[in-house]
């Protein structure tokens, strides 16, 4: 908890900072007086001033937010030689939007270093070898089998790219996904052997279907995982049975078991009636193969009961570290902020509309689950959550919505068209609308988040 609290506020902290030094440093560049620096709202916590007269930076007590406040004659009275030198709204309309946009702007160029830092310094992640599809699914209709090696994707047939990870191949799949487009597909045995080459069709995949379970709808599990067993829980039906670590499954009431997943269902399906129902284990241990008793207990998991045999099925998935150079590092970094740029807007479009579920809004409750999740996994992984939410802020904060930063653009644009700002009514009218759809924003964001925690998503 304590780790999930500081990371939350770290995380906070870092994108809240670089977002307003953009304003700032751009606002310092334009000649514009910086009135106050401030990470966050509410009671000052903690103030510095370098000189009477100079900027005031200042630490508030509650950390969801900030802002840079300029000398601007809108909101007060300033001498005329002060409002002439340094008076915001005094500058030249290309530099007031230039001052606005920097902020977003400056949290997409932390994405690209996060990124590039994150492949810089490599991160391991499980390789791209496929547990068992599922069941009637897109990747079962390709003829993806447990085992496969995805080694490339294409998108034409012609331009082939490396999947370096099961991540990377999770990405390209969502991006497809997206797109209602079809992923060519070159894959292998877990050995490298046996190269073929099929198709993943996604045409005919509802792009409100884009959410947490993407991956389990077309058909990926997860990685694969040798049917071997972890820890066994003392008195449960595998310790009962004579069931030890490191036993290798090979074979259920006759029928062969290759993977993890595949033995985790059997084990599920382990009842007659909800009764407990014994099946016959062929295992492997110390060389000698044993044919073994066991009898799954029956247990609820949500609505249903299902067996369990108390005992860690299967092994950690095979690692690869992906690591690159400092030149190809930057590129993938600039290439992934975009995507994901891309990837947001569409999807907040498509939210819009009606075409994705607005369950994919998240919320500070699932960045701070997040982001614990993410510092106990090592920097490079805290790097890259730390990227991909500098990424939902820029974009969010580029909307055309009134108190953001894309409002103010929005409103630039307009005084660029007709020549004129627009009016203190319309402005005053804007703003109270931009309040109530942030507030409806926040309110959605705050269910779903609570939602999650409960299981009920």
């Amino acid at each position: 908890m304590i780790v999930t609290v500081l990371a939350f506020l770290l995380t906070l902290g870092v994108l809240i900072v670089i977002h307003e030094y953009g304003h700032y440093r751009v606002a310092v560049a334009c000649g514009v007086k910086v009135l106050r620096f401030s990470v966050g709202f509410g009671r000052v916590l903690w103030r510095w001033q370098k000189a009477p007269g100079g900027t005031e930076f200042v630490v508030c007590a509650l950390p969801l937010g900030g802002y840079v406040r300029m000398l601007d004659e809108r909101e007060g009275a300033v001498p005329e030689a002060e409002a002439a030198a340094g008076a915001f709204n005094r500058k030249p309309l290309a530099q007031r939007a230039a001052i606005v946009a920097a902020g977003p702007l400056a949290n997409l160029g932390l994405a690209v270093l996060l990124y590039a830092a994150a492949h810089w310094i490599g991160i391991d992640e499980p390789k791209a070898v496929l547990g068992p599809p599922v069941a009637g699914s897109p990747a079962e209709a390709s003829g993806l089998r447990s085992g496969d090696w995805v080694r490339a994707l294409s998108r034409d047939g012609r331009e082939w790219d490396e999947v370096h990870s099961m991540t990377d191949l999770r990405w390209q799949i969502t991006q497809a996904a997206m797109q209602r487009g079809t992923l060519q597909l070159q894959v292998s045995d877990r050995d490298g052997r046996g190269s073929r080459t099929l198709a993943l069709d996604l045409a005919g995949f509802d792009p409100r279907e884009v959410d947490a379970q993407l991956m389990r709808k077309i058909g990926l599990a997860g990685a694969f995982s040798e049917p071997v067993l972890g820890d066994v829980r003392p008195g449960g039906a595998a310790a009962e049975a004579g069931l030890q670590r490191g036993d290798r499954v090979l074979a259920v009431d006759g029928r062969p078991i290759t993977d993890a997943q595949s033995l985790r269902e059997t084990i599920r399906a382990g009842l007659r009636d909800g009764r407990p129902a014994a099946q016959a284990w062929l295992v492997e241990r110390g060389g000698r193969s044993l044919e073994l008793q066991v009898l799954p207990r029956p247990a609820r998991d949500g609505e249903l009961t299902i067996g369990r045999i108390e005992a860690f099925v299967g092994q950690p998935p095979e690692m690869v570290t992906v690591r690159h150079g400092p030149v190809e590092g930057l590129v993938l970094g600039t290439q992934r902020t975009w995507e994901l740029s891309v990837l947001t807007v569409k999807m907040l479009g498509r939210m819009l509309v009606g075409e994705a579920s607005l369950k994919n809004l998240s919320g500070p409750l699932t960045i701070a689950d997040y982001a614990g999740q993410s510092v106990q996994q090592g920097l490079a992984y805290y790097l890259g959550f730390l990227a991909l939410v500098s990424v939902s802020l820029g974009v969010l904060n580029l909307l055309p919505l009134p108190m953001l930063d894309g409002g103010h653009l929005m409103y630039y644009i307009f005084e660029g068209v007709t020549g004129r700002p627009v009016s203190d009514l319309w402005l005053a009218r804007l703003q109270r609308g931009g309040i109530v759809v942030l507030l409806m924003m926040m309110s959605l964001a705050l269910f779903n988040d609570v939602a999650r925690l409960l299981g009920l998503h």
